[in-house]
């Protein structure tokens, strides 16, 4: 049984509707823990959640830990960041990560989508698609559309025929506000069709 949402969805898109007909509901099992989610960005360049190397997870496995925090990074960086080489623009916003924590307690939850975005903006390093990851991913928003994604540009490209030659950017915008304030589902979807297609 579809929810209100895939089926405005399947409404509104009709490539979008055949998608919802074939693959599974997608599932994420989020932390909700922004520090952890956006150290994974910066370490691995690459959310925890899609990663197939695993790089993040298998330095956490190094340092004894199954959740990074201010107040046990210094275990991380002893036992597992050290055994890596970083890039200097890396470890200055890891250095900005951790300054940003230190100063603010803040409550992720009760932040609106561009209060969070002008928050982490703040922090060098920290750049669009990094922060739609978090929105998406790890807060569960749901009117978020990560246009600089590769793997959705690609996705697009090839469902919607697009031309990636000719204001990408601006076409993915107008089909993306066919799905009203359920992008982030829509985005999912699309994410999960490229992995059921692999599965076939």
């Amino acid at each position: 049984m579809k929810s209100e949402n895939e089926m405005l969805l399947s409404k509104s898109d009709p490539i979008l509707e055949r998608i919802i007909l074939q693959v599974p509901q997608p599932q994420i099992e989020t932390t909700n823990d922004v520090f952890h989610d956006l150290m994974s960005c910066v370490v691995e360049q690459q959310i925890h959640y899609r990663s197939t190397k695993r790089v993040f997870q298998k330095m956490l496995n190094s340092a004894n830990l199954e959740r990074l925090s201010p107040a046990n990074f210094r275990q991380f960086e002893e036992r597992a960041l050290g055994n890596i080489k970083l890039a200097t623009g890396k470890y200055e916003t890891i250095v900005g990560i951790l300054a940003l924590w230190e100063a603010n307690k803040m409550d992720w939850q009760l932040l609106g989508d561009e209060e969070i975005i002008s928050t982490l903006s703040t922090i060098k390093g920290i750049g669009k698609w990094t922060i739609d990851m978090v929105l998406l991913y790890t807060l569960e928003r749901p009117n978020i559309f990560p246009y600089d994604d590769f793997h959705l540009k690609q996705i697009m490209v090839s469902l919607y025929n697009l031309d990636p030659k000719a204001k990408l950017k601006a076409q993915m915008i107008e089909i993306a506000e066919n799905w009203g304030n359920q992008k982030s589902l829509a985005v999912l979807y699309l994410l999960a069709w490229k992995q059921y297609q692999k599965s076939l």
